[in-house]
């Protein structure tokens, strides 16, 4: 069968180093027994070395790459799922804990992690191939410029590795911008000690403004004559703040109310 063409619209860019395929699948350190959900298989690179090891679903919105994963890996035929990942409840893919791998589409890789974090305590595991600059922005910590509103949603829940960096020419079509693969792998937080909507507000806020000081972005939250505001956290800037000193503020403004 001919190779699929990718389709800007989709935001596709097919790997072709086997290498690297190899070492993003050896990069998931979940026990075999532990399913597989790969997202975006494309053409099956990653594919070809997660097939028949373990328990394994893909989920691919191209018709074009059902067609083609049908007919080169037949083993796979109705474990293929031909549809939208965003739109997906994808509560009834597995009954059990999987873990979750992919080259993910660069346009929409944020919402694929926001998705992710709804299902977060039947994902142990999330190995995946982003844009550079999310894979940093994800796994940066405190006091770095990339460090921002993902990567404190997603460290909540998440240790988060920065795996290694893959440059532009390994692909079809090349991508302008460099990609990174970075690996998640679930914590021991099951319920954080606050609000957790409450706690995405406040994180939100402070990071819309985030060369302010907490004392004005969170003011909408903080009546500036409390006592709580004239501790030295308000002093700060969003990108200074560790999870649980965001924590610590959405535990405020709970008890504000």
């Amino acid at each position: 069968m001919q190779k699929v063409r990718a389709k800007k619209h989709l935001g596709q860019h097919f790997l072709n180093d086997t290498s690297i395929a190899k070492r993003i699948v050896d990069s998931l350190n979940t026990p075999a027994d532990v399913p597989v959900l790969e997202i975006g298989p494309g053409m099956g690179v990653l594919t070809q070395y997660l097939a028949g090891n373990r328990k394994l679903k893909v989920v691919e919105i191209d018709t074009e790459s059902v067609e083609y994963l049908s007919e080169t890996y037949p083993d796979l035929r109705g474990n293929i799922i031909s549809d939208d990942f965003l739109k997906l409840d994808i509560s009834q893919i597995f009954d059990v804990p999987y873990s979750i791998i992919g080259n993910f589409p660069y346009n929409i890789s944020s919402q694929i992690m926001f998705k992710v974090l709804e299902a977060r305590d039947s994902v142990p595991q999330v190995v995946c191939m982003l844009q550079r600059e999310v894979a940093r922005r994800i796994a940066s910590g405190p006091g770095n410029k990339d460090y921002g509103i993902l990567s404190v949603f997603l460290q909540a829940y998440y240790d988060i590795e920065y795996l290694f960096t893959v440059n532009e020419g390994v692909f079809t079509p090349p991508p302008k911008v460099k990609s990174a693969v970075i690996r998640l792998t679930r914590n021991d937080v099951k319920k954080l000690n606050c609000s957790e909507d409450l706690f995405l507000k406040v994180v939100k806020a402070a990071f819309n403004q985030r060369r302010k000081t907490l004392r004005n972005s969170l003011k909408s939250f903080f009546n500036p004559d409390d006592q709580i505001t004239r501790i030295e956290i308000f002093n700060l800037r969003p990108e200074q703040l560790t999870v649980n000193d965001f924590v610590f503020l959405t535990s405020a403004v709970e008890k504000q109310t």
